[in-house]
């Protein structure tokens, strides 16, 4: 477990010894804070489902350039081999990567909840509503890191993995747009894996185990696909 924190650590540290990382972080919460008085000055209610939908949206373009260095980095500069011949396991490596990608997700979604002390002050929100949207934005942002990972696991070129995680991200939120086309098991298959159906839900005051167990089955599986993609690249 040391391990885990002790590369999370790292990886954290590496991301804000760039300037991208503040970036990041300065576009994004300012593109929320903008976006945030347009909603609440456009509906004129002590409410954050809209805001939570533009955090979600953009959290598509925003994550995969977070995670498209952590493993293709590695690859391109030699000390992938090296970190894996170390005493820390693959298991360790991957799950500690993850977890610093997953705090500075953390720390954007967390840096938001001033909102909520706004319309409190001015005004009487649901509070479970705004809860479990929180949650909502927060599981939907490890999901999308987890994927962005995985991107990163296959390819040493940054570039080719941003673009690759943009692709599944992108099939993943809008696939509920082609749910109309199709009816009986593909149909529910496509509510299933689309990402804005379970979101939606989360939006609305609504926290159901079916959607809490997609969002933590799909970081399951993409963690074990990244372990599984490095130690494969790595006896290739």
């Amino acid at each position: 477990m040391n391990k885990i924190f002790s590369i999370a650590k790292k990886e954290l540290a590496g991301l804000f010894k760039s300037p991208m990382a503040y970036i990041l972080l300065i576009l994004t919460i300012s593109i929320f804070n903008i976006f945030f008085f347009m909603i609440i000055n456009e509906n004129r209610e002590a409410s954050l489902r809209d805001v939570f939908k533009v955090m979600e949206f953009l959290f598509l373009f925003i994550i995969p350039i977070l995670t498209m260095k952590i493993f293709s980095e590695e690859k391109s500069t030699g000390t992938m081999e090296f970190l894996m011949t170390t005493p820390t396991t693959n298991t360790a490596i991957v799950l500690g990567k993850y977890l610093g990608s997953l705090i500075f997700v953390s720390l954007i979604v967390g840096m938001t909840i001033v909102y909520y002390f706004i319309i409190e002050y001015f005004g009487q929100p649901d509070r479970w509503e705004i809860f479990a949207g929180y949650i909502g934005v927060w599981l939907e942002g490890a999901f999308f890191v987890s994927v962005g990972m995985l991107t990163s696991s296959w390819t040493r070129n940054q570039i080719l993995s941003a673009i690759s995680s943009y692709v599944i991200l992108f099939l993943l939120y809008f696939s509920i747009s082609f749910v109309k086309y199709f009816e009986g098991p593909v149909e529910k298959f496509i509510q299933y894996v689309s990402t804005m159906s379970h979101s939606e839900n989360f939006g609305i005051g609504l926290i159901t185990i079916g959607d809490i167990v997609y969002y933590l089955s799909g970081i399951f599986i993409c963690i074990i696909l990244t372990r599984l993609s490095i130690e494969n690249r790595l006896n290739s």
